[in-house]
């Protein structure tokens, strides 16, 4: 950690708190009697999720014998079950290994490889996919869970030694069930010794160029970065319970952040959303909760404002709702503020700054940019010679901060090329800083085109496309071109079946200059897109 980042740290915390843990804590004791979690109809107060994440790290300690520092891998959607898990790991001093249950088994097993996992938390309806992949790995105990074992435990997952290549791992012979886990007696073991220089998760990247790589977030970096997120970014209003719609998948970095870190280390309620294509469920918790907050990608609001019941939802106690994942297209917020009276502020982060960077907010909001840096941070631009370039040019955005990842995991070279000597990581993507301080996102470096030796940015030609009134979604590749070196090749989403790629390029040809022009256009019904909802340029690629 550089000094800059140490200073920063300890502007943070003045109380000096060691660890996330003992943060944890100090909430269960003093807010113990109000709502933690919520899922599928079922609330637990912190008292009771302490004692639960408690009786988790007892049975890790103990029957599991699991170390400080041993890796355990989740791989659950949004369900209470999962912060168990994580601040249960936590307690135990093991490192969490966020997992997307949606990941292919060549995926899943390199996170597993990779991490170096020994202990597994899972959906029941995934175990076939363990079975197929747990060989090779490190994995020596899994424990599985259904969606309803704690709403409904006549019901819950048992534990089962019908898959053998799992079984034969475990103690016991089975696949532990998550709920015989939660019975376990509270053992006398001595308290695990944290500091925020522990790891606390391995987060890994989506891998677009080369293999997935796990950034190494310590307890340091999670609690800097919520706590740097909440003085820079005030949207709950003054004395009103926060309660957070947690739709966004808290394996996924944004979600993890805010639903399963932030949410309690600042006594918030977190509704969670198991399946957030069930707009109906999502729909459901907004009318039957007073929300405060919610996170958000274009692609989900864009959803729940089709929906036929969200006119009918109170927005009276939010002040604003995050969006992030992707640039926010200007017709979804225009729409939203006059449907919601609410405003939609477009922030900025990944999975190496802890989700943290740069956001707009209420007194500082610009639509089009990713706002200023957030406070106890800092954010420039870089040449390719590493000099910073001057104020409304193009560059490499770097970040610095006690939020930003220590490192690649086990990736020496990787964490050198990404973090010099000062403390700055190189993001990879291109970003302009206006003269009012905002950050501008033109696109990733990875992702340019250059047509005829000029540089074109996906993002600002699918902007444009946008603009069109019968364009749903759109993305924007390269692809070779003999003529030009690469052209544009633009995906398209439209819910009018008489629309023409001649229309298509027409329209363009109204903003863009004739070489940001699409020369190639491709109809779709839907465009591939992660579980956060951002729409997959690489799978474009490979079509």
């Amino acid at each position: 950690m550089t000094s800059y980042a140490q200073r920063m740290a300890a502007e943070l915390n003045p109380n000096g708190i060691s660890s996330l843990v003992e943060a944890f804590d100090t909430v269960c004791m003093e807010y113990g009697q109000s709502l933690a979690f919520s899922c599928l109809g079922q609330t637990i107060s912190y008292a009771e999720f302490g004692l639960l994440t408690k009786r988790f790290s007892s049975f890790l300690m103990g029957p599991l014998s699991l170390k400080p520092g041993d890796r355990i891998a989740i791989q659950l959607p949004n369900i209470t079950q999962y912060p168990i898990a994580v601040w249960g790991a936590w307690r135990a001093g093991l490192i969490v290994v966020n997992t997307n249950p949606m990941y292919t088994a060549r995926e899943v097993k390199h996170q597993f490889k990779d991490s170096g996992a020994v202990a597994l938390v899972v959906l029941d309806s995934l175990l076939p996919l363990v079975e197929a992949v747990i060989e090779g790995t490190d994995i020596k105990n899994v424990i599985a869970t259904s969606a309803i074992d704690m709403v409904q435990p006549q019901n819950a997952f048992k534990a089962s030694d019908s898959f053998k290549a799992i079984g034969s791992r475990n103690a016991d012979g089975a696949v532990i069930a998550f709920n015989d886990v939660l019975d376990c007696e509270i053992d006398q073991l001595d308290e695990v010794a944290l500091s925020m220089d522990d790891i606390a998760v391995l987060q890994y990247t989506g891998g677009t160029t080369g293999p997935s790589k796990g950034a190494m977030l310590t307890h340091g970096n999670l609690f800097s970065a919520r706590t740097l997120s909440r003085k820079s970014v005030v949207l709950n209003k003054q004395g009103t319970p926060e309660i957070l719609i947690a739709v966004l998948p808290v394996y996924h970095v944004f979600g993890f952040t805010a639903n399963v870190v932030g949410s309690v280390l600042f006594a918030s309620l977190s509704v969670m959303i198991p399946d957030p294509r069930n707009l109906d469920s999502i729909i459901a918790a907004m009318k039957a909760y007073p929300f405060t907050n919610m996170a958000g990608v274009n692609t989900l609001l864009s959803s729940l404002m089709k929906h036929p019941e969200f006119d009918s939802i109170d927005f009276s106690n939010i002040t604003g709702v995050i969006v992030g994942g992707t640039a926010l297209v200007k017709e979804i917020g225009e729409e939203w503020q006059q449907r919601t009276g609410t405003m939609l502020y477009e922030g900025y982060g990944l999975s190496e700054t802890s989700a943290n960077a740069a956001c707009n907010r209420p007194e500082s909001h610009e639509l089009g940019t990713v706002g200023p840096s957030m406070l106890y941070q800092e954010i420039k631009t870089i040449d390719a010679d590493g000099e910073t370039v001057a104020n409304g040019e193009r560059g490499e955005i770097c970040v610095r901060g006690p939020h930003v990842m220590t490192g690649y995991w086990r990736r020496p070279e990787a964490t050198a090329e990404s973090i010099d000597i000062d403390g700055w990581f190189k993001t990879g993507d291109v970003g302009i800083i206006q003269e009012n301080g905002h950050l501008k996102i033109v696109d990733r470096i990875k992702d340019m085109i250059i047509v005829s030796g000029f540089n074109v940015y996906p993002n600002e030609v699918e902007a444009v496309i946008y603009g069109h009134k019968d364009v749903v979604e759109c993305a924007v590749i390269g692809v070779p071109s003999e003529s030009t070196g690469e052209a544009i090749k633009l995906y398209v989403v439209s819910d009018n079946s008489e629309l023409t790629e001649a229309d298509i390029i027409e329209y363009g040809r109204i903003e863009l200059t004739s070489y940001k022009v699409p020369k190639q256009i491709v109809f779709m019904d839907d465009l591939p897109k992660s579980p956060a909802g951002k729409i997959l340029r690489r799978e474009l690629r490979e079509l």
